[in-house]
């Protein structure tokens, strides 16, 4: 089965410019108000909401203005129809170095990410 990628494409743009540059609003246009991010801590699941993590965004300094180098990748895109998609990307906010695994749908206002799992590395 065979899907045009480019729309779930731009919106995972929209994830790595929003994230690097520290743009809380335009993050929140591409996740779906009820969306979650989990991580493990210490082997304890962790569960933050899309609204507490964008106020998080709004505080810390942006890899952008701080300097930091940009890399982000898709590593895979998986989807099973028109509407649902698995994707998995790379991205970096040093010392912090993630591995996201995201489930996007395309909603009646377009694709939103409405999963965000994930783990990172710290590196000195």
């Amino acid at each position: 089965m065979s899907h045009d990628r480019s729309t779930v494409e731009k919106v995972i743009q929209l994830y790595f410019d929003s994230l690097y540059e520290g743009d809380a609003e335009t993050m929140g246009e591409v996740f779906h108000p009820s969306a979650d991010l989990r991580w493990l801590e210490k082997g304890e699941l962790q569960v933050l909401n899309v609204p507490d993590w964008l106020d998080r965004i709004r505080k810390r300094p942006s890899g952008k203005a701080e300097g930091k180098p940009r890399e982000d990748f898709v590593v895979t895109i998986d989807r099973s129809d028109e509407s649902t998609a698995f994707i998995k990307v790379r991205c970096q906010l040093p010392p912090r170095y993630f591995t996201d695994y995201l489930v996007a749908m395309k909603l009646a206002d377009g694709w939103k990410i409405v999963s965000k799992s994930y783990r990172y590395d710290l590196k000195e």
